[in-house]
Order: structure tokens, then sequence, then C-alpha cells
């Protein structure tokens, strides 16, 4: 099985094309699992697959490092985009990819001198925001989960859940330094108020422009990166009037930044780099 292994700013998959699957596209959450582990593996935070679509240019699916399968990846998106033009599937410089989280719409920025993809600007669509929609178990159905609380090992902790196809909850802490996300990450993302676990996000305020970062991500555990959740932590600080709607935010992660806004015509726009970092041949049986 031909593989390529990619990352946007450190959060890294294997990339490999439906056509070169094989027998492995009968069981791609074995196949995650296996491919993701660092010792016997390729090592990643999960797979993506590449292939096509009936509604969209490309259909990108993905699975985290322990199998389950995920609705959306910001980083991901920009890989797939680079991964399209750069092997010469298709010569476009916007390209629309099929989700489980829907079709997400990418502008491609491409070095003319080299005709090769530097970064990827995603239309991340418009968030979802209702306690339902993320889904989220505190309070009204209806309502948003602004400053909705839940107890972490003893201590009351504050969020704001948003959906960008998957379920994020954003906590706003004084310094993300001084926090122990491996301990807190696990027990919020089985939180019984997420019914279907949860993308924990910790974010410092730094500026009206700029924000610090870190991220337990479901399934995967502390990653360099989550677009999906730096462009959720945008949105929880406009709906918190901590930052404003339309204004480009520098998101800071462990890996690298992005640009994020979160725009008056309801979108969420992010902007960042992708890159190959090896290409080889995936030989267990």
């Amino acid at each position: 099985m031909k593989f390529s292994k990619m990352h946007g700013i450190g959060n890294n998959y294997v990339y490999v094309e439906t056509k070169d699957l094989g027998s492995y596209e009968q069981d791609l959450a074995s196949l995650a699992i296996a491919v993701a582990n660092v010792n016997t593996g390729i090592g990643s935070d999960g797979l993506i697959t590449i292939g096509p679509s009936d509604c969209a240019d490309v259909r990108m699916r993905i699975f985290n490092a322990d199998g389950s399968e995920g609705e959306n990846c910001g980083n991901g998106l920009r890989c797939v985009g680079k991964y399209v033009y750069d092997k010469r599937i298709l010569k476009k410089d916007r390209l629309d990819v099929e989700t489980k989280a829907g079709i997400m719409h990418l502008e491609l920025h491409i070095v003319r001198e080299t005709d090769i993809v530097d970064e990827v600007t995603v239309d991340m669509g418009e968030p979802k925001l209702s306690r339902a929609q993320v889904p989220v178990i505190s309070g009204d159905a209806d309502g948003i989960a602004l400053h909705d609380a839940i107890d972490v090992l003893g201590t009351s902790m504050t969020f704001t859940a948003v959906s960008m196809g998957n379920p994020h909850a954003v906590f706003f802490v004084d310094n993300v330094l001084d926090l122990d996300v491996a301990q807190i990450g696990p027990v919020i993302e089985r939180h019984s108020v997420f019914p279907q676990r949860v993308n924990a996000e910790f974010v410092t305020q730094l500026s009206a422009f700029e924000l610090d970062f870190r991220v337990w991500e479901r399934g995967s555990g502390i990653t360099q990166a989550c677009g999906t959740g730096a462009c959720a932590s945008v949105v929880a600080s406009v709906l918190t009037n901590r930052v404003k709607r339309g204004d480009d935010i520098l998101v800071h992660l462990l890996g690298g930044d992005l640009r994020i806004r979160y725009d008056e015509d309801g979108h969420v726009y992010m902007r960042g780099p992708a890159a190959f970092i090896c290409q080889g041949e995936w030989l267990v049986p």
C-alpha cells in the first residue's frame, strides 16, 4: 500500500488514495490504529483517505489514532488540497472536498516558480452553536453553551461549545502553559455532558488579534495542532466578546500558527501551511 505522510503545522496523518488501499479498505479503523502506532507502524495522528466523490472534486475520510472516524479536520483539508494539486490529480487552485461534515471549499496558494502549493485557505462553513447541534447536554437544547460549567477532577471549569462539523469545548484560561492537558484532557473528552465525546481546547487571549492555544483531540490526545479546534476557539472568542467578528486572528498552536476569521457572512475561514514529510510503502500484512 503506497502512502504519504503529511502535516499541517505538526498535525500529521498518513494519507492514502483509495485506489491504493486494496484489502485494507475493508477495515480502515484497524488500519488507522496500525499506521498511527509510533513503535510498530508509521507514527501519526491517524489516517486520511483520498478518493473520488459524487458531489465534489474529491472525498476525504478521517480516522483518528484510536480508529474512530472523524467528521472534519482543518489541517487535514489543507494537506488534501496540497496532495491533490502537487500530485497532479487535479490542476485546480480551487477545490471542493467532500467530508463527513459536508463539502468544504479550498483556495490553494501556489508558489508560481515551483508550481507547488505553499498554503491553503479553507472555507470551513458556518459553525453550529446550539447545544443540540454540538451536541452537549448541559442546558436548553436550543440555546448556546456560552458559559456552561462541568466538574473536572473536583474543579469547576467553564466552557463554550461549538461544532465545526465535529464537537468542541473551548475553555478560556489565564495561561495555557499552567495546564496539565494530559491529565484533564481525557476527562473532558469523555465527560457525560458530551454524548459523542468532545475535542477540548484551552485558550489564552494575548491581544484583540492573537490567541495562544492547546488541544486534547478526541480519539488522538495531545496533538501539535487542530484546525477545527482553532476555528472553534476563534468563534468562541467572538461569542464571548474577546475578539471581533471579521478580524483576522492569529492562533498560536504547538506546531505553528494559523490565521482564522469568523466573517460577517457567517463562515469561518482558515489559512495555513501544508507539507509532505515522506512517502513510502506499507508492508504489514
